[in-house]
């Protein structure tokens, strides 16, 4: 993950100013090669900085200089390959686009295998069965059932080698169009002009068959793979089919139903029980309970009452409450959210410049490959030479097709980006996905990320419960956390708020409160506020709140009258899943370290707790970014949690910052990895996702270098010295075809992972 010091902020920022970054759907892509071709060609435009297109979801994302290139620049570039770049998306988003196009281009391509298959078949029978009719056997009528497969359902490759040989680049459609025309034009010679083969003493056999046979076979691994590669994107859909349509305004005090796009910030908004969310806002009036699952993945329904934030396309479960809209648009959380999926979708992963070398030379490699086998087997082979040499050039140039090698790393991407925004972990880019999963070393924040981030009265040792009510009274006055605490532990214990009045009340700093109810003196607060005004506090008592020290808890007294009369142990609770991830994380092969600014006592506890060892206590917030770089210059790879906002120096200098948020713009905008629901458990699961999904890319990726290094060679011949055996450009396609669709169902795989 790039990281990007503090002391270059200014420099980056100045940078940034200068340069806009678009997302766009490109649409008539049929391969990887295109996208390559596409992304080079725009790389070397004029004001572009960084281009990237992602043949996976049909996007291309450009960073350019606006003073140096217009968006009419960037459309001219991509057209000038033949393609079209959707700058203009009227309303639509590019998700959207991309999937209309797909769902377009699956009906033609339905109607053309449909037809293809249909023709090829009758042309199969004729040619391979003897007792097939004899007028289906003749040239001239399997030329007339191979034309219009050839020329129509093959059309696009064509059109699209055409425009690639004019830009002087070459794709995987070049193969198939060149590998076909041979075949087809060489019968078309056969069906005229036989004679003069046969008086060379050449065979007057026609390809036909094999023409047609080998685009429907690449059109039917075509068609598979579009279809494959529509669940691809099911997280984005999942996403986008939460957008609340309609929205109840109230004005005037009139309930008025709007479209959610009319609703502006500030509007008081009305939500009836069963209902989702509009838009992101503040509850005004009322409380209920809300199933946010949707967007964190968490399963329990969230208490909200008056002043909760609440995020839009959630589900209301149960009350009626109004609220304020403070978030619309484009502002939201969930748009924020499906914005960072996209764009993680759509980047690439150190491995792929590993591929995208092998691509920039792969056709044209294929082609000189191609010449060569003929060449040899014209030379070398058995009669008739020229057949046998062609059979081998065809076989060799419809095998080499790259197809397999662009989808192995993007497709994994798509799936495993998707599948983590559904569980509520939101990845940021490629490049994190894939330095996740080398993690050696997790570095902790404590204070809201393996604890609650809430002090809670863990012990209370009460002589005289009839003075809780005195308590409650006298708490309620001060601001203090460790008063909030006791508040919320005697509600819990059924001690309410009395009505009566404090004659008297004072807060001494740093020590408590002091308080007077009619002729009754209280004080709440430390020993030394205890020692200040004399107050005796009892040995038990004082060997009892040693102990609570001991368990990393603050001690409160109460005194009534110059007698103590409760004591409450108080920290800020453990979390629930922390236990639990960490010893997930110690059988990943990680280890776990806590870094706190709480003094050691406190951090040795949690970290025993919780079976941390190694453990960086009283370090300032400042310096805890020093720290983690100390860390990685030992060459450790180091991802960091913590919540988003106060360790954002820290989460930048990790090579993976892991935000604990619930989805705010800051937890987002601050790590590589934002955990939406703030569940300390996802920690491993990102970690275990990462390491499935590049595990998966390996895959892909060896599946498509071994597909091509084992099948090449045996296109080209290498077996027939010793079996005999020369492949049939027929199962050449086949396993082409094959293997473009393998390689989309094994990175489909990854949805069944459990994290």
């Amino acid at each position: 993950m790039p990281q990007v010091a503090i002391k270059n902020s200014r420099k980056i920022q100045k940078y940034m100013s200068k340069t806009q970054t678009i997302f766009f759907h490109i649409s008539g892509m049929h391969c990887a090669s295109c996208a390559a071709n596409i992304q080079r060609k725009l790389t070397k435009t004029k004001g572009v900085s960084s281009a990237t297109v992602n043949y996976g979801n049909s996007q291309g994302v450009v960073s350019f200089d606006p003073q140096k290139c217009e968006l009419k620049g960037i459309e001219k570039a991509v057209s000038s390959l033949g393609y079209k770049a959707h700058l203009e998306t009227s309303g639509k988003s590019h998700a959207d686009l991309a999937e209309e196009e797909r769902v377009k281009e699956l009906a033609l391509l339905k109607r053309k295998l449909a037809f293809g298959t249909v023709l090829t078949a009758v042309l199969l029978f004729a040619a391979m069965f003897p007792f097939a009719p004899a007028f289906l056997k003749d040239p001239l009528i399997m030329l007339i059932l191979a034309t219009p497969v050839q020329f129509w359902v093959g059309k696009n490759y064509y059109l699209s080698a055409f425009s690639a040989l004019r830009n002087k680049t070459a794709n995987m459609d070049t193969l198939i169009a060149l590998g076909t025309s041979v075949a087809y034009f060489y019968s078309l010679f056969v069906v005229f002009f036989a004679d003069k083969l046969e008086n060379a003493g050449i065979p007057a056999y026609v390809y036909f068959e094999v023409s047609a046979t080998i685009i429907t076979l690449v059109l039917l691994g075509k068609f598979l793979e579009l279809r494959a590669r529509g669940q691809t994107t099911a997280a984005i859909k999942k996403l986008l089919g939460l957008q609340v349509k309609t929205a109840h305004v109230i004005k005037n005090g009139k309930v008025m139903d709007i479209p959610i796009d009319q609703v502006q910030k500030g509007d008081l908004l009305l939500v009836k029980p069963g209902e989702k969310v509009p838009v992101d806002g503040k509850i005004t009036k009322g409380s209920t309970s809300i199933d946010e699952s949707m967007i964190t993945g968490e399963s329990l329904p969230v208490e909200k009452r008056f002043g909760d934030m609440v995020i839009g396309s959630t589900l209301n479960t149960s009350g009626c409450f109004e609220m304020k809209a403070t978030k619309v648009g484009e502002e939201t959380v969930l748009f924020q959210i499906i914005e960072l999926v996209k764009k993680a979708q759509g980047s690439r992963p150190q491995i792929q410049n590993l591929v995208d070398k092998v691509s920039a030379y792969f056709v044209p490699t294929v082609i000189v490959l191609s010449v060569i086998t003929f060449s040899v087997w014209f030379i070398f082979g058995p009669e008739p030479k020229f057949l046998y040499a062609l059979t081998a050039m065809i076989s060799v140039l419809i095998i080499a097709c790259p197809c397999a090698l662009g989808l192995a790393t993007p497709t994994s991407l798509m799936v495993g980006i998707g599948k983590a925004a559904e569980s509520g972990i939101l990845i940021k880019n490629a490049q994190v996905l894939e330095v996740a999963g080398k993690t050696t070393h997790i570095v902790f924040d404590k204070t809201g990320t393996l604890t609650e981030g809430k002090p809670k009265v863990q012990e209370a040792i009460v002589m005289d419960k009839k003075f809780l009510p005195a308590v409650y009274l006298i708490e309620s006055q001060s601001h203090h956390p460790l008063a909030q605490a006791i508040i919320n532990y005697l509600e819990e214990n059924g001690v309410k708020k009395p009505t009566i009045k404090l004659s008297e009340f004072k807060d001494i700093p740093g020590k408590g409160v002091y308080a007077k109810i009619g002729k009754n003196k209280i004080f709440v607060g430390t020993e030394k506020l205890m020692q200040a005004f004399k107050i005796e506090i009892p040995k038990d008592i004082l060997d009892k709140a040693y102990n609570l020290r001991k368990k990393a808890q603050t001690v409160s007294f109460v005194s009534l009258n110059k007698r103590v009369v409760a004591v409450f142990g108080i920290s800020d609770s453990v979390k629930r899943q922390s236990k639990e991830a960490i010893e997930k994380i110690k059988k990943l092969g990680i280890t776990p370290i806590l870094l706190t600014g709480d003094n050691k006592q406190t951090a040795s506890v949690i970290g025993r707790d919780l079976g941390i060892t190694e453990i960086e206590a009283e370090v300032l917030p400042s310096d805890k970014e020093k720290k983690v770089s100390e860390l990685r210059g030992e060459g450790k790879v180091i991802s960091m949690v913590g919540d988003g906002i106060n360790d954002a120096p820290a989460l930048a200098a990790s090579d993976v910052g892991i935000a604990m948020g619930t989805g705010t713009d800051v937890a987002i905008e601050s790590a590589g990895v934002t955990l939406l629901r703030g569940n300390v458990d996802l920690v491993p699961a990102a970690i275990e996702l990462s390491r499935a999904t590049m595990g998966n890319i390996r895959e892909n990726l060896f599946w498509a270098f071994g597909y091509n290094v084992i099948l090449i060679p045996i296109a080209m011949g290498v077996l027939y010295p010793f079996f005999k055996i020369q492949l049939s450009p027929i199962l050449a396609s086949g396993a082409m075809a094959f293997s473009s669709v393998s390689v989309v169902a094994n990175a489909l795989r990854l949805k069944s992972v459990k994290i």
